[in-house]
């Protein structure tokens, strides 16, 4: 339950983040937002605000969207013959078009809608007792959709198509930076979380708890000065000190280390190192640097560790094809799971680097991802004029579904790899 609860977390603040950075550059560059949305699936509450936006928290807690009016799917269709009701405004401007039963006006005006355009000339026309009229649609009006979500119109000025290529891209490029943002944030808490930054550079050590140094008395703070043989000034000598001493070592075997303590009393240890992965670990970590501007500093730097390791990963991924160096949302939650156990800092982690991952991700120029979208930008910055809405669409859905593919695929290795 832990996990579970871990998983929905952290994956619904990476993706209500990401959509949030959608959100707020697609406003500034003049797109009306017909719904923000947290979660999926049917509404359980919705509140328009004054900016047209319907905020929505829909039941399943596994992420959210942003429906940006023009954008993809973003239409609402309204079949001939489908019975509405009208509510006008006191210019006789119709300000609400209703599709759903619920949130009947008493003063609304039934209509069997026959042809409209909510898009250019603003009209809705229809049967209304047996006669066939038409009415003006007010530029702000809004329509009840069949589940009672109650969303702008959405006119061609305020249609995404229609925003510059400047504002487009930078709405297309605003949620993985806001990826990029919250995992160089979270590494910071880490930091803080954690009493400092790692401190490669000397010799002071943490100990792990259970580990060799552990049980032989070795304390957070100690600094070892030699192993074996081996004198040891930072971390670097550290590690190279221990794989010699311990590549030849057999079962039972220990190693000879000097250990300083805080107070500068020195100590000969016999420590007996543990394998793991094939590796001898002693159970020492690098000691922190504690200063405030340290944890600052140690936070960006870690992110931009983990973004190198990511794009690394994602080289050798596009070099070297395999199922099995990708996971979906069950690895995702097995991740959560073993990083809720283990504490605070690990799911902190675990989270900056899913962050990290989910910007860096969404820039590959595939189709229906953030990325495939900025090369489209780039391609009408070109050619000075936009792709044509059919041509658009047809590369969306081609994404879409390549990405649909790869889904079901991860998915099913993941399950494969996690239960069989």
């Amino acid at each position: 339950m832990q996990g579970l609860l871990a998983f929905i977390i952290i994956f619904g603040i990476l993706v209500v983040v990401h959509e949030f950075g959608h959100f707020y550059f697609a406003k500034k560059s003049g797109i009306l937002v017909r719904e923000f949305a947290v979660g999926m699936g049917p509404k359980i509450f919705a509140h328009t605000g004054k900016d047209g936006t319907a905020y929505t928290i829909r039941a399943f807690p596994l992420g959210g969207y942003v429906r940006m009016a023009g954008w993809g799917d973003d239409t609402t269709e309204i079949k001939t013959g489908t019975p509405v009701t009208l509510t006008l405004n006191k210019d006789g401007l119709v300000k609400r078009i209703n599709l759903s039963q619920k949130h009947l006006e008493q003063t609304s005006l039934p209509m069997n809608v026959t042809d409209y355009d909510l898009e250019d000339k603003l009209t809705i026309t229809g049967l209304v007792l047996d006669e066939t009229r038409t009415y003006g649609v007010d530029h702000d009006a809004t329509i009840i959709e069949e589940d009672g979500t109650e969303v702008r119109i959405a006119p061609l000025d305020v249609q995404y198509q229609n925003a510059t290529v400047l504002g487009r891209m930078m709405t297309n490029f605003a949620g993985p930076m806001n990826n990029f943002i919250l995992g160089a944030l979270v590494f910071i808490i880490m930091m803080f979380v954690q009493g400092g930054t790692p401190n490669p550079d000397s010799n002071q050590v943490r100990v792990s708890d259970g580990g060799a140094m552990q049980v032989a008395g070795v304390q957070n703070g100690d600094r070892i000065l030699r192993i074996g043989s081996m004198k040891v000034s930072n971390w670097e000598d550290l590690t190279k000190a221990v794989d010699k001493n311990t590549r030849n070592l057999k079962k039972g075997d220990s190693i000879d280390v000097l250990v300083a303590t805080a107070s500068g009393q020195e100590r000969e240890l016999q420590i007996r190192p543990k394998k793991s992965n094939g590796t001898y670990l002693i159970g020492v970590m690098p000691g922190l640097k504690t200063g405030f501007m340290d944890k600052i500093v140690g936070g960006l730097r870690e992110s931009w560790n983990g973004a190198t390791l990511i794009v690394r990963a994602l080289k050798n991924l596009i070099t070297d094809f395999s199922l099995n160096k990708l996971g979906g949302p069950v690895a995702m939650y097995q991740m959560s799971n073993q990083a809720a156990k283990s504490g605070l800092v690990d799911l902190l982690y675990l989270m900056a680097m899913l962050s990290i991952n989910l910007g860096i991700f969404n820039l590959v120029p595939i189709p229906a991802l953030d990325g495939g979208k900025i090369f489209i930008n780039i391609i009408e910055a070109i050619r000075r004029k936009p792709l044509s809405q059919e041509v658009e669409t047809y590369v969306t859905l081609a994404g879409v579904g390549i990405m649909v593919v790869l889904m079901i695929a991860v998915t099913w290795n993941d399950i494969i790899r996690a239960f069989f």
